[in-house]
């Protein structure tokens, strides 16, 4: 499995937040009032998501007390990192796309006042959880070896035959 690549996720907001300006520029008037606890599940999500990246690094460096790091749990925490980068993005998009619809639009339309704070707080959040999923993915790489630390070849690689005089 490859990392994530910061170009993708850019890309796939910046898509998102045309397509969500087109769709806020269409149909604004039509939508319901945006609450504040909307955008901050994904700032709740981001700092699990940060929390669990600390757990699984500690266990991924072997440090003291900590229990070695499971290969299936590894997967399922870089399954669901990539996951949330993913959301994180297509959520800043949607919310970067509302807020550069309504900011020009505060002063004269009444909604537009509210929804510029719940966006603004959206597109932290999804960055937070952006940030959080891809610092999750990191922790979960297996750790750099020093030469100090190479494991030594099994006995099978071992030639055990003995030398040919001649």
């Amino acid at each position: 499995m490859k990392p994530t690549r910061k170009t993708d996720l850019l890309l796939l907001a910046v898509g998102v937040g045309v397509c969500a300006w087109l769709i806020f520029r269409a149909a604004y008037d039509q939508f319901p009032t945006l609450r504040l606890f909307v955008p901050v599940t994904l700032a709740a999500l981001a700092v699990i998501e940060t929390v669990v990246a600390f757990q699984l690094r500690a266990r991924n460096e072997h440090r003291r007390g900590a229990v070695v790091l499971e290969p299936l749990v590894a997967a399922r925490a870089v399954a669901l990192a990539k996951a949330s980068s993913i959301v994180g993005a297509i959520f800043a998009g949607i919310w970067g796309g509302l807020l550069t619809y309504v900011v020009p639009r505060r002063d004269t339309v009444t909604a537009a006042r509210s929804d510029t704070t719940v966006a603004i707080v959206g597109v932290v959040s999804s960055a937070l959880l952006v940030l959080a999923a891809l610092w999750l993915e990191h922790c979960c790489r297996t750790p750099e070896r020093d030469d100090d630390d190479e494991i030594p070849p099994a006995p099978s690689d071992y030639d055990l035959r003995p030398p040919r005089n001649g």
